[in-house]
């Protein structure tokens, strides 16, 4: 009974911190998979369970970007369709996967989501920094705002070289980010976030709000999936689905007051220390 009432302690205060987390960082799902492996659930069950249980906060995030969701041209959603493909896919692979050599992939994984957690805010400022240099000459007037009109490209809003060719390389990117996403899934935003830079999308809070609906198509098609598998632990589900709805909502003051720099930092290290300490304990 003690072991029970630890055990759901534990997993409700790691999703409320995740939604903490990903209310000022993003990176949650880094700390609420490690938790339930480090509680005994076996790898394949506890990345089921922390996607389930994570999903509905993603909602949430994705409502804060309604407005620049609202902008998007409309070819874009060309890449729902290969998010949705790849996220069954990566779910049906996870499925197929037998128990050992997924558990010997975990520190790999932890570490190549952490790494590209890592890289993410100086890359989210390079692409701020190139909005800045191409909204500059739109200053100068209707002739700047002519210019932006005509370079704007066959999909509009700003994506100057995204040609129907570029559209279909984006996708068949997408097709192997959503097959990650519904396998794994922590990291999958940046990777996101650079394919809709090559498109030319240059509004950082646009690109944000797609990543999110996105990652929302994957994981939730995934979701679905491993529901009807019988692949999730559902008192965790619960548990976390709540503390993590909770976090997002009552922990954003509290993440706030600590500071962005400080929450990325946190996510790093128990990325990083997760990985080292899956390492040794192979």
């Amino acid at each position: 009974m003690n072991e029970n009432i630890v055990h759901g302690a534990v997993s409700f205060g790691a999703a409320f911190t995740a939604g903490i987390i990903n209310s000022v960082a993003g990176g949650g799902t880094l700390l609420t998979f490690p938790t339930l492996v480090w509680l005994g659930l076996p790898p394949i069950i506890a990345n089921a369970t922390s996607t389930v249980a994570i999903w509905p906060g993603g909602l949430g995030a994705m409502w804060g970007y309604r407005r620049e969701l609202s902008r998007t041209p409309g070819r874009l959603l060309a890449l729902v369709a290969p998010s949705l493909i790849g996220g069954i896919g990566g779910a049906l692979l996870l499925r197929s996967t037998p128990q050992s050599a997924f558990k010997a992939l975990v520190p790999y994984l932890i570490l190549f989501a952490t790494l590209l957690f890592l890289v993410r805010e100086p890359v989210q400022r390079a692409l701020k920094a190139r909005a800045g240099r191409a909204g500059a000459p739109e200053l100068a007037g209707p002739r700047g705002s002519a210019a932006r009109a005509k370079s704007s490209g066959p999909l509009g809003g700003g994506m100057g070289h995204a040609t129907t060719g570029w559209l279909a390389g984006a996708m068949f990117f997408q097709l192997f980010v959503a097959l990650y996403g519904g396998y794994f899934g922590a990291g999958i935003g940046i990777l996101m976030l650079a394919a809709l830079s090559i498109l030319g999308l240059d509004d950082i809070h646009q690109m944000n709000g797609l990543k999110m609906f996105f990652a929302l198509c994957i994981n939730g098609v995934a979701a679905v999936y491993f529901i009807y598998a019988g692949m999730v632990f559902w008192p965790d589900v619960i548990l976390m689905a709540a503390g993590a709805v909770v976090g997002g909502y009552g922990g954003a003051g509290f993440a706030r007051k600590m500071g962005h720099r400080f929450v990325r930092g946190a996510v790093i290290f128990i990325g990083f220390a997760m990985a080292l300490s899956l390492f040794v304990k192979q």
